[in-house]
């Protein structure tokens, strides 16, 4: 047993048995009845109809260094406690599906305080807080009889619409990739865009506004232009006129133990893309130290200290200035938020941290210019002479805590997420470049200080001739010849490397979309092969149309590989120790179909399609390898990032458990962490950490005044426990 494995196994252990014994002490106190701790508040929530179990009390502060809140559920007498608050003075509330939210009222620790429900008076007014993907259930898309589309002079659905899931794909994938659909913002349309122009005119428009209008129109137009700006007209005029979706289900069970506590990070336009809290390989780093974010558009690293209660920046270092800005320096149509005004001037546009044994952040960002050092296409590279490597978009950074210094790190290949290996050279791998696979030894870029010297990468090339190794091969989109390998090319989106073999597992997007496995072997780039999986797939009937478009990929301890399938949503495990068949021939895709399990997402489906999954969107997925949680070891969790939501999912039950963040309105999540703070204190040294992913923050509940938030999921016994 390695060193890693035995403290792996020595978190696990602990981590249970505290959990364990904290539930079992746990005694649920005698009916009506709170007992708090001087730093708790607690009550009782009731309306005219008696108590209100299920629903969310909230406890906001402005007292901290950055805005604090603590949310829980009540228990099924309507009791409630809010536990470990700073002090300070809060406004306390109440909000619930079938509700309208109560006045706030102000309170401290250590106060007990009855709330009073109100209850909605019409169904529209409840459905104001429902999630977003409920009211992006009303969507009505075309019936798959329609499919493959005919173009414009034809039924106006565009040709490469082949099926019914491409176009649903295209509503997530297309149009959810920054922010939700399905909230107020996008159900309804602004004035400024509305006024003397019919609902598709004003679709057409708002759809090219602002900075990121461009990337709107071009996604709006894979569709058929004019059959979907019909299809958002129609969903919009029906809510307009008073169509709401159901109402959704209140938290029961484990949901009603969740405590949710969040800090406001950032600035009104910060687009914080994913956090940090751990060594993904050792949750009990760091504990209780600071939690760092990406910031997008602002080009910084975020942090907060959640101790302290406090919020701040970091610069990131660049090699040479000079990159071009991600988004377009210019609005051609001005936007109902900002009119004119350039808000986004993101030239580094950090996408993604991950934190290394040393407690350091490593991140992918853009620290120069496009055009690589000569050594990314020389061939006294053995890497450069395999595959040489012209150009990449984006690189990486480091930053050191303990010196407060950030590094520029260098890469020839093109960079999204990233991901530590479990060997002895702290391999870090990373996805983002459509033609090779890419690392950094991070133990040899600390030894000698070179980019060049530490890293590799590898064409995505599969044994298709089946001799077991990697010889000549065929280009990407051509006719293969049996006699050679071919290569493959997509984008690689996640990434991760197994526990069991070191292998690198990634996901590309698309209908089916793939999942694949790159052995690097001894020596490579020659050594490296790798293997293709698909989804179960039949695009010539609808009920064999199950799981596509692969975004996030983990894996658990055992090495089963978890997928989150953003078409459905389906969160997909994939266990080749199933499969017959890695290479050879047939060794394209769909020749292990025995290896996947689909498990689609709760919630309502959209209107026009009987498909498994529901209008939820996931843009990730992560596997809670250690029970950070507290629901136990290699639970694989889903973002429900149309939904306010985490689903976690218990794999014997094959049961998601929602984890709902009901305020603000608008928990938009992308990648997840876990941190065992104190593994001896059961669920309080617990926690997963997620933020506010969304790249709009002012489509968030409060508007221009709203911030992104980071957010911390606890699991308590009983929802009463302190």
């Amino acid at each position: 047993m390695t060193r890693l494995m035995r403290v792996v196994s020595a978190v696990v252990i602990a981590s249970l048995t505290a959990l364990s014994s904290i539930a079992t002490r746990a005694q649920a106190p005698a009916a009506g009845a709170v007992t708090i701790d001087p730093d708790d508040i607690g009550g009782v929530v009731a309306s005219t109809k008696g108590p209100e179990a299920g629903v969310w009390v909230i406890a906001e502060t402005t007292d901290t260094k950055t805005k604090l809140r603590k949310i829980v559920v009540t228990d099924d007498q309507g009791r409630y406690i809010v536990p470990d608050l700073p002090r300070g003075s809060y406004s306390l509330w109440v909000r619930g599906y079938g509700l309208v939210d109560s006045a706030p009222v102000k309170s401290s620790p250590g106060q007990r305080v009855n709330l009073t429900a109100t209850i909605a008076p019409t169904a529209r007014a409840a459905a104001e807080i429902y999630p977003a993907d409920y009211w992006y259930s009303l969507i009505r898309i075309p019936p798959k009889e329609e499919f493959p589309g005919t173009g414009p002079n034809g039924n106006g659905i565009a040709p490469t619409m082949k099926t019914q899931a491409d176009w649903i794909t295209a509503l997530k994938d297309g149009c959810q990739l920054c922010h939700q659909m399905g909230n107020k913002p996008t159900r309804e349309i602004p004035e400024f865009h509305k006024t003397g122009r019919s609902s598709i005119e004003a679709w057409d428009r708002r759809l090219q506004a602002g900075q990121r209008g461009p990337q709107m129109s071009a996604a709006l137009n894979r569709f058929g232009r004019q059959r979907a700006l019909q299809m958002f007209a129609d969903w919009s005029d029906r809510i307009a006129a008073g169509e709401v979706p159901p109402q959704p289900p209140r938290p029961q069970g484990l949901e009603r133990n969740l405590v949710l506590t969040m800090w406001d990070w950032g600035t009104a336009t910060s687009y914080v893309h994913d956090e940090v809290a751990t060594d993904k390989r050792n949750p009990t780093l760091n504990a209780n130290g600071r939690i760092y974010g990406v910031d997008f558009t602002k080009d910084k690293l975020l942090w907060v200290d959640p101790v302290e209660h406090a919020a701040g920046e970091i610069p990131i270092a660049t090699i040479a200035s000079g990159a071009p800005s991600y988004m377009p320096a210019k609005v051609d149509v001005p936007s109902a938020y900002f009119g004119s005004e350039v808000i986004f001037n993101n030239t580094i546009h950090p996408h993604n941290p991950m934190m290394d044994h040393k407690q350091r952040v490593w991140a992918t960002a853009a620290v120069r210019p496009a055009q690589n050092p000569s050594y990314c296409t020389s061939a006294t590279n053995p890497f450069a002479k395999n595959f040489p490597l012209k150009t990449s978009s984006r690189q990486a950074s480091l930053y050191d805590p303990k010196t407060g210094k950030s590094t520029p790190v260098d890469t020839c290949f093109s960079t999204h997420h990233l991901q530590f290996g479990e060997d002895k050279q702290h391999t870090l791998y990373f996805s983002g470049d459509s033609n090779v696979i890419g690392w950094v030894r991070t133990a040899d870029f600390d030894a000698s200080g070179s980019a060049e010297k530490s890293q590799g990468w590898c064409p995505m090339v599969v044994d298709t001739n089946g001799d077991g190794k990697i010889g000549p091969y065929t280009e990407p989109n051509v006719a293969r010849d049996p006699s050679k390998d071919m290569r493959i090319a997509g984008f690689p989106y996640g990434i991760v490397a197994s526990p069991i073999d070191g292998a690198v597992w990634w996901g590309t997007p698309g209908v089916p979309g793939r999942i694949h496995r790159m052995e690097l072997g001894n020596n490579p780039p020659e050594t490296c092969r790798t293997e293709v999986y698909e989804p179960p797939f039949d695009q010539t009937r609808a009920d064999g149309i199950a799981g596509h478009a692969p975004r996030g990929v983990d894996i658990d301890r055992n090495g089963v590989v978890w997928v989150g399938l953003s078409g459905g949503p389906h969160l997909g495990s994939f266990d080749r120790r199933k499969c017959k068949v890695f290479n050879g021939p047939n060794a394209t895709g769909q020749q292990c179909k025995e290896g996947w399990t689909l498990y689609p997402a709760p919630g309502p489906q959209m209107k026009g399609t009987n498909l498994p999954g529901s209008s939820d969107f996931a843009y990730y997925n992560w596997v809670d390898q250690f029970g950070t949680l507290g629901m136990g070891p290699n639970v694989p969790m889903l973002n429900g990032s149309g939904s306010d939501s985490l689903l976690a999912l218990d794999p014997k039950a094959g049961k998601f458990v929602t984890l709902r963040v009901p305020y603000p309105l608008g928990f938009y999540s992308r990648g997840l962490d876990g941190r065992i703070d104190d593994p001896k204190t059961g669920w309080k040294g617990h926690g997963v950490w997620a933020d506010y992913g969304t790249n709009l923050v002012w489509h968030l509940e409060g508007g221009k005044s709203a911030r992104s938030g980071l957010v911390k999921f606890q699991l308590r016994p009983d929802p009463l426990a302190r």
